[in-house]
């Protein structure tokens, strides 16, 4: 009996990873893919110790082959440049794990399937939206994040990070366009990677 219940759930795992990787499949399908995305973001992080969450808004831009450019221009202007190696912020920089380099490069850029080296993803998929839950492989990762969850339709529409300490941050993403090139400024914030 005890063989039969661990064959049974063995399957139920196995058809489990078949169906979420048909749903990422499908999703992938929906997303629009070009070598440059950007748009605006408003983004809400909920810290355990406060009782109001921190607002700030900006600008992203995602290259395909150069990473991100995540500027928040309110409260207070900074600048974060990411790709899959590296992280440079006002005060330097810093290595970072090869998820979650992929994270940006995979969510901006379309191509979710690249998740799958560092996350357990599972998901839902419906006519005109989706969700994808991302539970990290890496355990340098797993001690910051214990869950990213993606929504969206053609796009990514919503980010939200829940952190192993408890809080969580909430992003939001608007306005979002595919021009040919990038502008001069970006060009320059790139090169800085």
């Amino acid at each position: 009996m005890i063989v039969i219940k661990i064959l049974l759930l063995a399957l139920l795992s196995v058809a489990q990873c078949v169906a979420d990787e048909i749903v990422l499949t499908e999703i992938s399908a929906k997303l629009i893919k070009t070598p440059i995305t950007q748009g605006d973001f408003h983004q809400q992080k909920h810290l355990k110790v406060l009782r109001k969450p921190l607002i700030s808004t900006g600008s992203f831009t995602y290259h395909q082959s150069k990473g991100v450019i995540w500027k928040t221009l309110t409260p207070v202007p900074s600048i974060l440049l990411v790709n899959e190696s590296k992280l440079l912020t006002g005060q330097g920089e810093q290595a970072v794990p090869a998820a979650f380099g992929k994270v940006f490069k995979a969510m901006l850029g379309g191509d979710l399937a690249e998740l799958t080296d560092g996350f357990s993803i599972t998901g839902t998929n419906q006519k005109t939206a989706w969700q994808l839950e991302l539970i990290p492989k890496d355990d340098m990762l797993k001690n910051i994040i214990s869950t990213i969850v993606l929504s969206g339709d053609t796009e990514v529409r919503s980010l939200e990070i829940r952190e192993a300490g408890g809080n969580i941050t909430q992003i939001n993403f608007e306005h979002i366009t595919h021009p040919s090139d990038i502008s001069p400024e970006q060009e320059a914030d790139f090169k800085r990677l």
